[in-house]
């Protein structure tokens, strides 16, 4: 009686229903890594402000900064001809350098000195039509109520076959003067884009990882995290969105 006892209990451990249920508490475990409840320890994170209120610039280079000279570096090649930038040319003379033949810089600011043009990019009439190769817009769209009808102004100032290189902030602190309107996806700038420049034109990324958007949030710089840190991509945890929009020919 007892042999049939424990034979029966081997057959029901190894029964496929059991073995999928130990399957799947294996994948749990090892995926949350058995962290207790109310064992986690929070240490400099555990206060309301963040380690640095200025998106970490006084701690080095902030994370995102870090993401965006990724990303412009490796489409430098676009940045070329007659260059529009927001705010500066920074950008422009440091990924264009001596294929650069016109630089234009917009800000609606008119006390800004280093700006050519003086403009709001809601208005229409702020850039001429078809005269850019290469447009750089970064960190700007989510000070713009209505990206939509921008995005539509921007295409229309490049030329046939000329490029915006965007960059969105997605997961980030929400600091400045100016209204800030919106965070982005990857997939929400997708959709933008295709409906201006169409789907086939344009290509876009996020940059990002839990461990990156949490130091973001806390304000720390690239320089406090390890480089695999940095340049691991997780699509769960989207810090920043970068795009590349091309006009048709």
């Amino acid at each position: 009686m007892k042999g049939n006892f424990v034979s029966s209990l081997r057959a029901k451990a190894s029964s496929p229903l059991l073995s999928r249920i130990k399957r799947r508490v294996r994948s749990v475990v090892k995926r949350d890594s058995w962290i207790p409840v109310n064992s986690v320890r929070w240490g400099d994170f555990r206060r309301p402000q963040p380690v640095c209120q200025n998106f970490g610039f006084s701690r080095g280079k902030p994370i995102d900064r870090y993401y965006i000279e990724s990303f412009l570096a490796a489409h430098a090649g676009d940045v070329c001809g007659r260059v529009l930038e927001i705010k500066d040319d920074g950008y422009t003379r440091r990924y264009g350098g001596s294929r650069d033949e016109r630089s234009d810089v917009l800000d609606y600011e008119g006390s800004n000195k280093a700006a050519t043009i003086h403009g709001d990019l809601n208005d229409p009439k702020a850039l001429e039509s078809a005269v850019y190769d290469c447009a750089i817009v970064t960190q700007t769209l989510q000070y713009l109520i209505e990206p939509a009808k921008v995005l539509r102004h921007l295409h229309d100032s490049l030329k046939p076959a000329g490029v915006l290189l965007l960059t969105v902030p997605a997961i980030t602190a929400m600091r400045g003067r100016d209204p800030w309107y919106w965070n982005y996806t990857a997939l929400g700038v997708e959709t933008l884009l295709g409906e201006v420049f169409g789907a086939a034109n344009v290509s876009v990324q996020s940059y990002g990882n839990l461990v990156s958007s949490i130091a973001l949030l806390e304000g720390l710089s690239a320089g406090e995290l390890e480089q695999s840190e940095l340049d691991l991509r997780d699509p769960t945890y989207q810090a920043l969105i970068v795009a590349r929009a091309v006009r048709a020919k």
